[in-house]
């Protein structure tokens, strides 16, 4: 009667040890692993895997579409594309594209397109975007430091409400900031305000 009270106390006391290991792993997490610690990744035990690829970035931190990007988290295939981190959601930014949709079209660049210089710009835009068969187009860093202008030409007649295809050669030279914003500007002969109007389009800088 002993020796099964003796072995049933060591059962129990078997299962109690095994639960607190259980518990004491699901507080520590894992030993193993690659932790991000203000901006770096910092090993955290013996990891067998190699340190991350991805930027180290911690959710808190996480303020625009591009860091959510950056620190790993899926991208919704949506337009504008969405990312999600945790609660929050972050959408790129596009410009002011889908506002302007029905009076100018971007071919290329696309939003947040890698551009250099000698660059080709296509699109097509309605004849009132127009005069005199041309509209400008201002490139801008993002500081908002005027890079470079050129002007867009109208590939057919241009005395129409429909849409006409133009092209542009913008040359300039790279600016120090990554990011910059394209804005093609509604040619107004009358100086007139009201009559202003504009499609802007944010790009990046190719290094």
């Amino acid at each position: 009667m002993k020796k099964l009270f003796t072995c049933k106390s060591l059962i129990l006391v078997a299962l109690v040890a095994c639960v607190l290991i259980f518990f004491l792993f699901l507080i520590r997490g894992d030993e193993d692993t690659w932790i991000c610690k203000d901006g770096r990744w910092i090993e955290h035990g013996h990891p067998s895997s190699s340190m991350p690829s991805i930027a180290c970035i911690n959710k808190e931190e996480i303020n625009n579409f591009e860091e959510c990007v950056s620190a790993g988290n899926a991208v919704m295939e949506s337009y504008p594309r969405q990312c999600r981190s945790d609660e929050k959601t972050f959408v790129e930014n596009i410009g002011n594209e889908l506002e302007k949709n029905d009076l100018i079209r971007v071919e290329n660049p696309r939003p947040n397109q890698f551009i250099e210089n000698q660059l080709l710009i296509k699109g097509e835009a309605r004849g009132t975007w127009y005069f005199e068969a041309s509209f400008p187009i201002f490139l801008y860093d993002n500081n908002g430091k005027e890079i470079a202008i050129s002007i867009a030409q109208a590939k057919s007649d241009w005395m129409t409400e429909n849409f006409v295809s133009f092209e542009a050669v913008l040359e300039f030279s790279t600016p120090e900031t990554n990011n910059g914003f394209l804005i093609f500007k509604k040619d107004n002969p009358s100086g007139l305000s009201e009559y202003d109007d504009e499609l802007k389009i944010p790009v990046k800088f190719s290094k």
